[in-house]
């Protein structure tokens, strides 16, 4: 008999799919990660094409099995993490993509989801689905394709062409059930979050057939068996790659968040077994369902633009040639040196919802150097985690006393010792930083009886770095002060003739 040793882990993401295998103790045995292209057809539009994110999941896959001298019988189960939004359709029959798939931080539905809102507005469906109408989510990206590809409508009301976000379409592909989990669906705008099915009141709204919509599962149960480089292995866990992250982070007490900094950025708060409605502009969402257990809840607050801004500063400025080096170019300065930069590139998500702003840069003088542009684009994510933390403390009734963190961006020492001094509150960074490839394996894990509970993986979590906040108050408060001053001069930018 084969004792199989290993979990692994599938994490699509939105810049590149990352395979990562496990042991026992959560310790990271092998890695493969592969880069995909992004797709801009027009300004706003942003898209991937669903086979190369497909072929670049299998190649990952089989070569992080290489890696590890590693075959399929030693792997005791796969779990999926992905960008949530993310919109794919496709034929049932041929399994062909019908169109590209269209990315979380597209905007081309920005005038349908303002005639969705109608008199009413953006909250229009808040207390069905606990998510405010924007470009952001998957429903009103299905409503445009159907709209606007020849053919697709009707091909949708007869069942032929299938809706999902890219765990389904992986599934889908890996092996043959067409079902998604509810972290997913919650993101849809389609799902109701109390009963956790597909309601009908928003998909009428929404005009979306129920037809090609997956069945909802839980996040950590077996689907079926995959095939391919992972022939037999059970295909057991699917999370938004942001709820993931938060059982990565074993926050599985109401209280407990975490944020993850990436090319936007994601802070997430466990409210408990009931969802909690936001007055202060986030988002309501599954945080996970396990099994049998009941589903827990959590409050998010996404920023769109963070990593983003360090990549554009790079690509398009031009001012540095890796990320890394904006820490070393930043800390050739004291200060911002009054300038603060409000990266509303493709409008502001939460706390604002603002699909009119548009980026800013403030209080330029002629004493401005590079270094404090530097300073101002990593400052930027720390004030933007600020917002988004002082809604979610109104909100839950509850201080978040300790934020945990993973992503790319915490390897940077300068932001991070910023976030912990504008918050107030300790930042810690776990030992293992890929944490939704960990919340992902820890998912499938549980459904095969790899780990037994959530105890033994509250055990394997390990401090890596710690930063705690040593801000003069006043400094603060002046400096959260200016903050919100460039955010009022960033809003209300775009007109109703620009798309000319």
């Amino acid at each position: 008999m084969v004792i199989q040793q290993y979990v692994a882990s599938v994490d699509q993401g939105t810049a590149s799919s990352r395979c990562i295998v496990f042991d026992h103790a959560a310790r990271v045995v092998s890695v493969s990660q592969k880069e995909h292209h992004h797709i801009f057809p027009r300004p706003g539009w942003v898209e991937h094409d669903p086979l190369e994110l497909l072929n670049n999941v299998q190649t990952v896959v089989r070569n992080a099995l290489e890696y590890a001298q590693l075959e399929a019988r030693d792997i005791a189960a796969l779990g999926i993490t992905n960008q949530r939004e993310t919109t794919v359709l496709w034929d049932r029959e041929t399994g062909e993509p019908a169109y590209n798939a269209v990315n979380w931080q597209d905007m081309r539905t920005d005038h349908l989801v303002r005639e969705l809102g109608g008199e009413v507005g953006q909250n229009r469906f808040r207390d069905l689905c606990g998510l405010p109408l924007a470009t952001y989510f998957s429903g009103p990206k299905i409503r445009w394709l159907l709209d606007h590809v020849d053919g697709l409508s009707e091909r949708a009301e007869s069942g032929d062409l299938l809706f999902g976000t890219i765990d389904s379409w992986l599934i889908w592909k890996l092996t043959g059930r067409h079902v998604t989990d509810p972290t997913n669906a919650s993101r849809t705008m389609l799902m109701n979050l109390r009963t956790l099915e597909w309601d009908d009141e928003l998909l009428d709204a929404m005009g979306v057939p129920r037809a090609m919509l997956p069945e909802i599962c839980s996040s950590a149960e077996v689907y079926g068996e995959a095939t391919g480089s992972l022939e037999g292995v059970p295909v057991a866990a699917a999370l938004g790659d942001q709820s993931a992250a938060l059982i990565g982070q074993t926050c599985f007490e109401r209280g407990e968040g975490k944020c993850t900094y990436g090319t936007g950025s994601f802070l997430l708060l466990n409210t408990g077994d009931a969802p909690v409605q936001s007055a202060n502009g986030l988002l309501t969402t599954v945080a996970y369902k396990l099994g049998s257990r009941p589903a827990a809840y959590a409050l998010e607050g996404s920023i769109a633009n963070t990593g983003a801004l360090v990549q554009w500063f790079r690509d398009n400025v031009g001012l540095i040639s890796t990320a890394p080096e904006i820490e070393t170019l930043a800390l050739t300065v004291e200060d911002n040196g009054g300038c603060y930069f409000v990266p509303a590139f493709a409008g502001l998500f939460a706390p604002h919802w603002r699909d009119d702003a548009r980026g800013v840069i403030t209080g330029l003088t002629g004493y401005i150097t590079k270094g404090h542009l530097a300073r101002a684009v990593l400052e930027a994510t720390a004030w933007q985690t600020r917002e988004v933390l002082e809604a979610m403390n109104s909100d839950a009734k509850v201080r978040l006393e300790i934020l945990r963190v993973d992503g790319g961006m915490t390897a940077n020492n300068l932001l991070m010792q910023f976030l912990a001094d504008v918050l107030d509150v300790p930042v810690v960074r776990p030992l293992v930083a890929e944490t939704p490839s960990l919340g992902a394996a820890y998912a499938a894990g549980l459904a095969v009886n790899f780990w037994p509970d959530l105890e033994t993986l509250r055990g394997h979590w390990h401090r890596a770095a710690e930063w705690r906040p040593k801000m003069d108050p006043a400094l603060r408060a002046k400096g959260y002060r200016k903050w919100q001053k460039a955010v009022q001069r960033a809003l209300d930018w775009v007109d109703e003739d620009d798309d000319d």
